[in-house]
Order: C-alpha cells, then structure tokens, then sequence
C-alpha cells in the first residue's frame, strides 16, 4: 500500500511528541531529524527533504508552539500544513476550452509507465463531466498500443481515432483535430509513443506535434514506483517539450511515496491524477491535502465518501442503517457491502482512509477480494435463517455449510470471524452511504 511505511514511521515518531506534556526546541529538533531520516528513506528528493525541515522548524520552535498546552498537536499541525505546500496546496484541473471550443490533450511518458491506459482513464473522468472526448491512437511504433487504445475506448464508450502505423504522429493528430470537429468532439486526447528512456527521436515526434498543432495541454504519466527517476523524468520532459501537469500511476503499488512528495518541488507543476489500481475506474484526482492525512495517519474521510456516493444506492444505504441500528445486519448485507466495497478499492486502502480504523484493524484477517467467489459459495450454502441472523449457526451446521460449499471447516470459521470484524469497519462509514449532499451525515470514529 502506497505511503505505507513513511506513514508508520512518522505517527511512530509523533506519538513520541504527543507522550510530553512540554517540549523543548531540542525534543523538535531530535524529532524533525527522525522525520527527515523518513523521509529520504521514503526516496524523497534531498533537496525537498532539506528545505522542508528547515520550513517545518523554523515554525516549530517559535515560542507559541513550545509554550502552548499541546505542543505536540501543533508540530503534528504545523508538518501537515507544510506537506500539503510541498504537494502543491491546491487541488488543480485540467485546464479545458470553454463550451465547444476543442481542448487538445497530449499524454506523454516512458513506456511501461501506464500512458495508454491512462490516456482512456482520463477520458472517462472527462465523459462523466459531460465533455465529448476523442482519442487519437498516435503511438506507431508499439504494435499493441493502438489496438490496446481501442479496446479500452469502447470500454469507455469513447470513440478511438486511428489511422494504423503508416502516417507520421503529427499527420495523425492533423486529421483527427478535424475528424473531432466534424463529429461534435470536444476534447482530444493523444496517445503519443513512449520509449523505454529518455531519447532525442521521442522528444522530437513530440515537439512536431507541439509545433503543428495548438496543443492546450501536455501531461506527463510517471510511474510512482521509479520514486527518484520518475521525478528525474519528469524534470526532463519540462525541460524538453514543457508539461502542464503530472498524472503518478501505481500509486496502489509498494511506493515509497518519494515521487508523490518531490515531483511539484522539483518542476514546479502540479500532480493532477493517482492511479490506484488497473480497471479504467481506478483513477483518483490528486488532493494534496487529503494525501497528505493519509500520509499521516489521519484517513481521508472526503475521498472515501466520493467513492461510496459514487457506487452505493440511497435507498438502499438508507436500508442498511436502519438493519444497524435494529442489530439486523445479516450475511445477505454482508455479501452485498462486500461487492460494494470491492468496487471502492482494496480493503486495506479504505481503512487507511478512516481516521482511527488503522490501528483498530491492525492485523484483523479482512477478506481478500480475490476470495469473494469462495466467500459467495459459502454464504450460499447457507439456509435463509442462517443468513438473517448468523448467531444460529453451530458446529453441525458448520460442517453442512462447508460441505455443500466444497470448502474445509476452517473456511466457514474465518467467514465468520471476518463477518464480525467487518461489521466493526462497516459501521464506522454506513451513515455516509447516501448520494447527493448527504456527507453530513457520515460520522467520524471518534
């Protein structure tokens, strides 16, 4: 998980804060250096790390916060606020003309970083904000690109403009800018080719493309996982074409989270999109505050409920709290939040969004997704009562329920042991489950 172990090791490093009642400017310096020891182990670029220190200090022992009565509170506060200013303080769009007017989107990177997937991702982010994107396939060089563009557009329901490998990307990009204003498109996003590194020809296709077309737009897809090199890419590439803004895919990967924390320091422009994940959906706008309680350990309760609005039902969250309150909760609502809950992402993500739940759940056996087909096999196996009220269920019913599920005992056992512990971390987001304005009614944890 993304973030993962700078995250444990800077609140490690501030519960030690918290613990005093007073500190002295030698406890915030001797923190601040266990923090920036985290940070570069996390392939945070040096110089961000230094100059960060020196802002986060600067603060810290001013006589406000070594005087106040939570002294600990404030440098917690104080390194949140700088974190956020290093990612870039504000959430940032891409940038689109106005009404029919055609925005030209040109998507950049290295191969292997993700750049054609990506490409339909943020078309259909685009879509769903009502705009009439076209994606133009003008990678030639990789055999699999334009097909892999063109299967992953009608999954998107976005139309793929292709001319094969036989004209020259900037030809390519000509004609499908007026293909789009014959057919009512209004933005166009351009698959161009990548290389496996940096190369003259790679930036010279992409410069004629600039050069023969008004392109509003470059984005740059790094892969989060490089952590230094995808910065260094990234400081190139503005260097060469000039880019306008960062997507970091695999975010939901083992990343250090160094790329994350570097990239806006190091080029000065913003990180717009995470990819989470390899479905067309898994694709998150980048919120530098929110990344940054996360990173700390304070969940990200804003993105956890856009994601639940985005695939829960009202009516039937609406169900679910009423089956809480009334101790109701059975294995059918289980199975059916557990479906729900697989399509907001891994289990593990959510809970490190829900302030307080990490530690709570910390080595709690939460069901893998990848089970859910053994986990649908089991409920089944069950008689309606037993799927109402699972108190019932005993050792003989047990050893019948595994039978006819065609699983070991132990399986039914660790169902149930999950069943109660989810039900722990369901209660803790069902009140947020509604659509349309109800965030109000989400509580926190604590």
């Amino acid at each position: 998980m993304a973030f993962e172990s700078l995250s444990d090791k800077l609140q490690n490093i501030f519960k030690g804060l918290k613990g005093k009642g007073r500190l002295s400017e030698a406890d915030v310096k001797a923190a601040l250096k266990e923090v920036k020891m985290a940070l570069l182990e996390a392939d945070v670029n040096f110089k961000v790390v230094k100059q960060f220190i020196k802002s986060v200090q600067e603060r810290a022992i001013g006589q406000d916060v070594l005087n106040s009565l939570t002294p600990g509170q404030m440098v917690i506060k104080i390194v949140n606020e700088e974190m956020i200013n290093l990612m870039g303080s504000e959430t940032t769009e891409i940038k689109l003309r106005p009404g029919n007017e055609i925005t030209v989107i040109m998507m950049t990177g290295l191969q292997g970083a993700g750049k054609t997937t990506t490409t339909a991702k943020i078309a259909g982010k685009l879509k769903e904000k009502g705009r009439r994107p076209l994606l133009v396939a003008a990678d030639i060089y990789r055999p699999a690109a334009i097909e892999q563009l063109k299967i992953n557009g009608e999954k998107q329901g976005v139309p793929v403009f292709s001319m094969g490998d036989g004209h020259k990307p900037s030809n390519i990009v000509k004609a499908a800018i007026e293909h789009a204003s014959k057919n009512d498109n209004n933005v166009v996003i351009i698959d161009t080719a990548g290389r496996l590194q940096i190369d003259e020809s790679m930036m010279a296709e992409l410069v004629e493309i600039k050069e023969n077309v008004d392109v509003d737009q470059t984005l740059l897809i790094v892969d989060a996982m490089t952590g230094q090199d995808a910065v260094n890419v990234a400081g190139t590439f503005n260097d060469k074409i000039g880019i306008d803004g960062v997507v970091l895919t695999k975010m939901d990967g083992d990343t250090r989270g160094g790329a994350a924390l570097s990239i806006r320091a190091v080029t000065g422009k913003p990180i717009l999109y995470v990819g989470m994940g390899e479905k067309l959906s898994d694709l998150e706008q980048f919120h530098p505050d929110r990344m940054a309680s996360r990173i700390l350990g304070m969940g990200d309760v804003l993105t956890l409920i856009e994601k639940a609005e985005a695939i829960v039902d009202e009516e039937k969250a609406r169900e679910l709290e009423k089956k809480f309150k009334k101790a109701e909760f059975g294995f059918d609502d289980y199975l059916e939040q557990m479906q729900q809950i697989k399509k907001m992402g891994s289990l593990e993500d959510i809970i490190g969004m829900l302030p307080g739940m990490g530690d709570q759940l910390k080595g709690a056996q939460l069901p893998d997704e990848k089970m859910l087909g053994r986990v649908e096999a089991i409920i089944y196996s069950m008689t309606p009562a037993e799927r109402s009220n699972p108190s019932i269920i005993n050792v003989q019913r047990k050893n019948r329920i595994a039978k006819g599920a065609g699983v070991n005992v132990s399986e039914v056992n660790r169902l149930m042991k999950q069943y109660e512990q989810s039900k722990k971390m369901m209660k803790q987001f069902s009140g947020m489950m509604g659509k349309g304005g109800k965030k109000g009614r989400f509580r926190l944890p604590f």
